[in-house]
């Protein structure tokens, strides 16, 4: 994939954290060779995240994170540090700009993005005004047990020591993640099946088939496609039974009844729990749904904020299922986008969507949330075929 296709969710996420007026938006616009942040010299000027996509020489696709000044102060300035906060859940590097000051600020957040195994760069900005850029790179040093970059985004000097540096600090495993994994290699033949329901986009696929799609022709793959009521159709114009079968989840078990005995099965969602998540945590989590009772409480959290659907998955299919399975008073909280609770402990589950717009550290931050507070989370796929009584059979 290029620049102008690959989406924000697989590219590397690179965030720059910072007091008010340290010259992120400055750098952010350095980074990318555009105006991309608003620069001023008023503090707080960035009041919420701003986002860029490029692409780095030797590394590929980024996606660069200017977050507001974590010293704001006030009512708004505690909403803009949550919203620098919640960018750290999704950060796979972070650039760190330091002050001139106390350093109080910039050792907390160094603490945190440790905590949080992330890799941090830091940078001493403005060095185009500094008389004393040496001294205080060693004093900074001593503080915070790292030595900064010394750069002026403002005269763009030391930039390309920013780039070399993000190539050393990235992730060994980044961009290693496979969507189907070993389950298939080279000339297999793979059968997807594609409801094009209500939800799909019209004229197009949904994310998770064209990416499936792209990885199966990398590997040499052969791919068919059709869609449920093709199913029949498709399995006997073909010479020779799937390898693999991946199919939408919300028709798991009429899929499983017709597939042939020899062809392994799996769901798009179950692949992408693989791919964003932790797939044995997610299975190992769905056997709660037989401690549920009529008095469990459950939330479902999807990555798409779009619109209600009349046969929402998220909002309408899965909760019947679960609701047929346990009772009609089985309490069913529903969150989508970034709005993922804190306290997860007033439930007894999280059903998580497959996650496609969200990129990996992000998912693997929730999860992390639920095992620390030792709450059992799955996601969709998953989750309906341990409805259906068919997960043993599943493929990951």
């Amino acid at each position: 994939m290029n620049l102008t296709d690959t989406p924000n969710a697989n590219r590397l996420h690179i965030a720059l954290f910072g007091r008010r007026n340290c010259g992120k938006s400055s750098l952010i616009n350095a980074l990318t060779g555009q105006d991309t942040a608003l620069v001023s010299n008023t503090p707080g000027t960035t009041t919420d995240l701003v986002s860029k996509a490029m692409e780095i020489q030797g590394i590929g696709p980024c996606l660069f994170i200017d977050t507001p000044g974590f010293d704001d102060e006030g009512e708004l300035g505690e909403l803009r540090i949550s919203r620098t906060l919640k960018a750290i859940e999704k950060t796979d590097i972070a650039l760190l700009l330091c002050g001139d000051t106390t350093f109080s600020h910039e050792k907390e957040m160094l603490a945190l993005l440790k905590e949080k195994n992330i890799p941090v760069i830091p940078i001493l900005n403005k060095i185009d005004i500094r008389e004393n850029s040496d001294s205080l790179a060693t004093y900074i040093e001593n503080e915070c047990k790292i030595r900064p970059l010394l750069i002026s985004a403002k005269e763009k000097t030391g930039i390309e020591q920013i780039r070399q540096a993000i190539l050393e600090k990235l992730p060994s495993d980044f961009g290693q993640q496979s969507i189907t994994g070993e389950l298939v290699t080279e000339n297999d033949l793979v059968l997807l099946v594609m409801p094009q329901d209500i939800q799909a986009p019209k004229g197009r696929l949904i994310l998770p088939q064209v990416q499936t799609i792209r990885e199966l022709l990398d590997k040499k793959c052969l791919v068919v496609t059709c869609t449920t009521d093709k199913f029949s159709a498709t399995l006997q114009a073909l010479a020779r039974p799937p390898k693999l079968i991946v199919t939408d989840s919300q028709v798991f078990k009429t899929i499983y009844e017709q597939k042939p005995k020899e062809s392994e099965l799996t769901s798009f969602s179950v692949l992408f729990a693989g791919y964003k998540g932790d797939i044995h945590y997610y299975v190992e989590s769905a056997t709660a749904i037989e401690g549920l009772t009529e008095s469990s409480r459950v939330l479902i959290a999807e990555a798409c904020t779009h619109a209600p659907l009349s046969e929402d998955i998220g909002r309408v299919k899965l909760p019947r299922l679960l609701r047929k399975r346990i009772g009609e008073n089985l309490q069913i909280d529903m969150v989508a986008g970034t709005d993922f609770p804190q306290d997860l402990t007033p439930y007894s589950l999280v059903i998580h969507c497959g996650a496609c717009m969200f990129n990996r550290k992000y998912v693997l931050s929730r999860i992390e949330r639920a095992r620390e507070q030792h709450i059992p989370m799955t996601n969709y796929g998953v989750a309906i075929a341990f409805l259906n009584g068919i997960l043993d059979q599943i493929k990951y």
